[in-house]
């Protein structure tokens, strides 16, 4: 069977992508991309091979564009000013994009982890970190928190858990963002 006319696998990862953030991430699936497309799904199985192959495809999409997002945000910036602009990169992008957010959290194998990426966003918050004076183990340790309260604090807040009380979010945001840089610039060394 011929692949159907203007179907690709970049504009399935595209209309996937759309889709996450319309409906979520998991709600993602062959059978919805033949539904938008008007297609039946058989056809969609010569671009992509499942809904894994699918959402993993949505996945890469989505560190790249985050990636892309860090580095214009990064460049230039040092120290807090870096923390800032990279914590300010990942709210605004799950803001904007919840189901490519989602999808940026998707298990990915080793092999393609390695080549996605996410590679890219380990290595700027590395070269942020050195604006702490941290070594190793430490700056391993140091990107674990950062990458855990970033990603623990937009999943809170998309999910409403602060919007039953003052102050404002974006308050308490600057507000971790303050405690953030005062903990790395005071990091303790290793016992």
């Amino acid at each position: 069977m011929a692949p159907r006319v203007g179907l690709t696998a970049e504009r399935l990862t595209a209309a996937g992508a759309e889709l996450a953030d319309e409906v979520g991430f998991d709600q993602v699936t062959v059978s919805e991309l033949a539904r938008r497309f008007d297609v039946k799904v058989a056809s969609l199985y010569s671009h992509v091979k499942n809904s894994h192959d699918i959402k993993t495809r949505i996945a890469l999409l989505a560190l790249e564009e985050l990636a892309d997002r860090a580095a214009d945000a990064l460049a230039g910036r040092a120290g807090k000013d870096a923390l800032v602009a990279l914590a300010n990169v990942y709210r605004d992008y799950a803001r904007e994009h919840p189901g490519r957010y989602a999808a940026a959290q998707y298990r990915l194998d080793p092999e393609t982890a390695m080549a996605s990426a996410g590679v890219r966003h380990s290595r700027m918050t590395r070269a942020l970190l050195r604006g702490y004076d941290l070594d190793e183990p430490d700056q391993t340790h140091a990107v674990r928190l950062l990458g855990s309260v970033f990603h623990g604090y937009v999943s809170i807040e998309m999910g409403g858990g602060f919007d039953h009380s003052a102050p404002d979010t974006q308050e308490t945001w600057s507000r971790v963002l303050d405690a953030l840089d005062v903990l790395l610039r005071t990091w303790p060394p290793a016992p």
